[in-house]
């Protein structure tokens, strides 16, 4: 059984607690609950004492209408609390964007790692649609969730519609539909997909910014900005690696960041 926290509008939000160390809490990606963080929070598990949570409406956590991204600022806070009021964080694609936007508030985080936050910042294809969150809203609120989950694949992920199409029948499907409302979080953390380097030049914050040597040049360009915004920023491009993380690897470099 997960453990669990309270956050500051009393959902509950659940979370795994692995190994023995420094702190560090995993925050997932879209389409994610704390299963898609548990190998690589397994293998920190060595070094670290790993909080694993399910973000709010995921997996075994609570939900409180009406969402904002400061109330998951605040789930981060009470699991930063519980880890004994300061922790590295690790986040993962919108994820780690909401680990930016969490530091920008002053969370007492002590060192942050980032696997390919979503930002762009050159020509590969065009800004999200200010209304993304409201299709995906008015789509969840008709029932039609699978609709949701494809509409957020072709328009924030960039999936080819054919390649969706595909994927319908997929093994995967159904969970991902039944996490379907929690696209409408994501695609309000990551907006436009602009950069704020406004808000991120504020952030003191050691970062690691990584990502993979064959993801999509727009991940490459994305973190090559985003490093160069934050004052303490530094990026790290794992050789053979995509947008999927590979724990062993990926873990090898945390831990090398968070020890030293």
């Amino acid at each position: 059984m997960p453990r669990t926290v309270t956050s500051a509008d009393g959902t509950v939000i659940a979370f795994d607690q692995l190994g023995a160390g420094p702190p560090v809490i995993m925050v997932g990606a879209a389409f994610n609950d704390r299963s898609g963080t548990a190998p690589l929070a397994e293998a920190l598990a060595a070094h670290f004492t790993v909080f694993n949570y399910d973000r709010r409406g995921r997996g075994d956590s609570g939900d409180t209408a009406p969402y904002s991204v400061e109330r998951e600022i605040e789930d981060l806070g009470a699991l930063i609390a519980e880890a004994g009021g300061s922790s590295a964080v690790f986040g993962y694609s919108s994820g780690a964007t909401l680990a930016l936007h969490a530091a920008a508030h002053r969370l007492a985080i002590g060192k942050l790692a980032l696997y390919e936050p979503p930002f762009l910042v050159d020509d590969s294809r065009p800004p999200l649609s200010a209304d993304l969150p409201g299709q995906l809203a008015a789509l969840i609120s008709a029932d039609r969730r699978g609709d949701a989950v494809e509409l957020y694949q072709t328009e924030a992920v960039g999936i080819p519609e054919n390649v969706v199409a595909q994927m319908r029948h997929a093994p995967f499907r159904p969970a991902l539909e039944a996490i379907a409302h929690t696209l409408v979080y994501d695609a309000t953390i990551i907006g436009d997909l602009s950069l704020p380097t406004g808000l991120f030049a504020s952030i003191a914050t050691p970062t690691l910014v990584i990502d993979g040597e064959k993801s999509p040049p727009m991940l490459h360009n994305a973190a090559r900005a985003l490093a160069d915004t934050l004052p303490n920023g530094r990026r790290r491009t794992l050789a053979g690696q995509t947008h999927d993380i590979s724990p062993d690897v990926t873990a090898a470099v945390l831990a090398d960041f968070l020890s030293n």
